[in-house]
């Protein structure tokens, strides 16, 4: 017995009519999704350049926290030339706190209630922020690094794992930065900007520095290796402000 051309001719069909079908139906969603995708990159990217191009031009935050930072160090060095490994990484974590909050919370105050209001017409509250979150992150690891080398200019630079301590420097920075650009979203809905900031930071920051301080006392000694568990936990917490931020956001921008 020979199989039934014309049943199998039929499979053949109504297969090739399922595929046509599957590919069309791909080709019609993948454009959009894609589209909106692009959209918002570029949304992001637009909003990132606008700060960007601001601080470039004003540029009196940027020297403003520079100036702190040089001072302060300067100030470091005339009283303790030489501190012991706990100090120094206790001053130069306090000293990476001040700066994220000089630098980073200015970043929704300086908002005006009209531009704010031109940007919701525009752009999605999760997009606006996404920019401030990668402005932030950017200009405080900038500033981590500036830090981390003043302090080794001025002060006795300790450190034995430089390549760990760069790293922990730029998670810790990027951490703070997350931390105050999230508490700032909130702190510009306030009257009381400065207090909100201050009672809603305190216990989010401690825990982040606690573990900074865990993981860095580890790089002024060969022999011990950076708690992984510390690095893992600082990752999972800024994921989970980042997180906070996309969820929470949008409810501030309707007021």
């Amino acid at each position: 017995m020979y199989p039934d051309s014309s049943n199998h001719g039929g499979g053949l069909r109504n297969y090739s009519k399922l595929k046509y079908f599957l590919g069309n139906s791909f080709l019609r969603i993948c454009p959009n999704k894609s589209i909106e995708l692009s959209k918002k990159m570029k949304q992001i990217f637009t909003l990132f350049k606008k700060d960007l191009l601001l601080e470039i031009r004003q540029q009196y935050a940027f020297y403003g926290v520079l100036l702190y930072v040089g001072a302060t160090i300067f100030v470091l060095y005339m009283a303790i030339e030489s501190p012991d490994n706990r100090t120094w990484i206790g001053l130069f974590w306090i000293i990476q706190l001040f700066i994220s909050i000089n630098a980073v919370a200015k970043s929704f105050l300086q908002e005006s209630r009209s531009r704010m209001l031109y940007y919701h017409s525009i752009v999605s509250p999760q997009n606006f922020v996404l920019a401030k979150l990668l402005f932030n992150s950017l200009l405080m690891l900038v500033m981590s690094l500036l830090s981390m080398v003043l302090f080794s200019l001025f002060l006795t630079y300790p450190v034995q794992k430089t390549v760990a301590f760069i790293g922990l420097v730029f998670l810790g920075g990027w951490s703070l930065s997350l931390v105050f650009t999230f508490l700032a979203a909130i702190a510009a809905k306030a009257q009381q900007n400065a207090a909100i900031m201050a009672i809603l930071g305190f216990p989010i920051i401690i825990p982040q520095l606690l573990l900074l301080m865990s993981a860095s006392s580890t790089v002024f000694n060969l022999k011990v290796a950076v708690p992984l568990t510390n690095v893992l936990m600082l990752f999972a917490s800024d994921v989970l402000v980042i997180l906070l931020s996309l969820i929470l956001f949008p409810f501030l921008w309707k007021d």
